[in-house]
């Protein structure tokens, strides 16, 4: 800010002027002024502080110092159209960084609208299993990080698995190795033959192939399969990138 020589007082009046908006529009906010008195028992201004000034505050304290300007020493007129365009440039800057702060808010929230539509869907991301396999997942929910990265939680689905059912119509509980359970989650004894995870095998009728406790054949079994297969997830929850994902179906 330019500093110069002035004729007269600048009284509080004044300084209210430039500091204050009252009820012809300006807003009231604290500004920081520094002072001198020349030899003459004039008063100048040093400095201004307010990290709110405005260009609009720079021109009604310019103007004011115009008025009380030394006519044998006029104000450099340049270097205060200077000052006044870095105002105009920082203005202008600050502006443009809150407008594309609400366009990045926007975004994100379309984003983050459009990608909940996959809640509830599989999919498959970069990642591959020992096999060479790519991973798949059900995806639970979609969420924002703190840095504004778009991430899905889901539950990596670790095999499909065939369906069995006892005689009541209920399906049949079973690990991968094949391990029967009750309702209670207690092994029964039994245990169903399974070519690989989830998948059973089946007799010559076409159903499935228990064994008692002592590995020997049930045969008088009531349990059938009618061919449906039911996905197996991961007991922890995953975080992916969205913009990993490979495959929604």
């Amino acid at each position: 800010m330019y500093a110069g020589s002035y004729t007269g007082s600048y009284t509080d009046a004044q300084y209210n002027q430039i500091k204050n908006r009252d009820e012809n529009g300006y807003t009231t906010r604290q500004v920081d002024t520094n002072t001198k008195t020349d030899a003459n028992g004039n008063s100048y201004t040093t400095s201004v502080s307010n990290d709110q000034l405005t260009n609009s505050d720079f021109l009604n304290l310019m103007i004011q110092e115009l008025k009380l300007q030394d006519p044998t020493k006029p104000m450099d007129s340049q270097r205060m159209m200077d000052t006044q365009l870095q105002m105009t440039t920082i203005e202008t800057n600050m502006a443009m960084a809150k407008s594309m702060d609400k366009l990045v808010s926007t975004f994100n929230q379309t984003s983050l609208s459009n990608a909940a539509n996959i809640i509830g869907k599989n999919i498959e991301d970069i990642n591959t299993d020992e096999n060479g396999v790519a991973k798949a997942y059900k995806v639970l929910s979609v969420e924002t990080m703190d840095d504004n990265q778009l991430v899905v939680k889901a539950r990596q689905i670790m095999y499909m698995e065939d369906v069995v059912k006892d005689a009541d119509g209920n399906r049949l509980l079973y690990d991968q190795n094949g391990f029967i359970y009750n309702t209670d989650g207690e092994k029964t004894g039994q245990k169903i033959v399974l070519k690989n995870p989830g998948e059973i095998a089946t007799d010559a009728e076409g159903k499935p192939v228990i064994l008692d406790e002592n590995n020997e054949t049930v045969t008088d079994h009531t349990y059938t399969y009618e061919g449906l297969t039911t996905a197996v997830f991961a007991s922890e929850i995953s975080t992916i990138p969205f913009e990993n994902i490979t495959k929604i179906f």
